[in-house]
């Protein structure tokens, strides 16, 4: 099992307005340890399970190289990152799709659970930049040596 930390809130804390569309809207910094050996890539998915629409994705993230232990925050929202990872597409649904960290945007009212996953994989991931969640799950289903999660808050008023 992988130990998250999210930009220094702990589960169920309440993400800082400044990774949030509210604020700079840019991405949290997250480590995490307990890497197992032979883990040969990660992989992230932020999501909102409480959105009205149904669950939203804010952020997809893969083929992180194994040596990481973490990402910096305030990431270019950008398909392709310098040390080789890839960004996918948030929300999934073309006519939104945006690339890179969107963060939480929750209309008024409850705040919503913001999920942050991260998976150790085994092998690096086939796919394009700009891959959606469902494929970065549907690609790594037979790589994940371990997993990790830690939900926090976000809502306005």
């Amino acid at each position: 099992m992988l130990k998250l930390a999210v930009g220094g809130v702990g589960p169920g804390g309440i993400l800082d307005k400044r990774h949030t569309c509210d604020g700079e809207d840019s991405s949290p910094a997250v480590s995490w340890s307990g890497a197992p050996p032979g883990t040969a890539a990660f992989a992230l998915v932020m999501d909102d399970p409480d959105a009205p629409a149904g669950t939203w994705v804010h952020w997809v993230m893969f083929n992180i190289p194994p040596a990481a232990e973490g990402l910096p925050g305030g990431l270019a929202k950008t398909a392709s990152l310098p040390d080789g990872s890839r960004q996918g597409v948030c929300w999934g649904v073309s006519s939104f799709s945006r690339t890179g960290y969107w963060g939480p945007c929750p209309p008024p009212g409850k705040p919503h659970r913001y999920s942050f996953r991260v998976w150790a994989l085994s092998a690096r991931l086939g796919l394009p930049a700009g891959a959606t969640a469902g494929q970065v799950r549907k690609a790594m289903e037979d790589k994940v040596l371990a997993e990790g999660t830690l939900t926090a808050l976000y809502g306005r008023r």
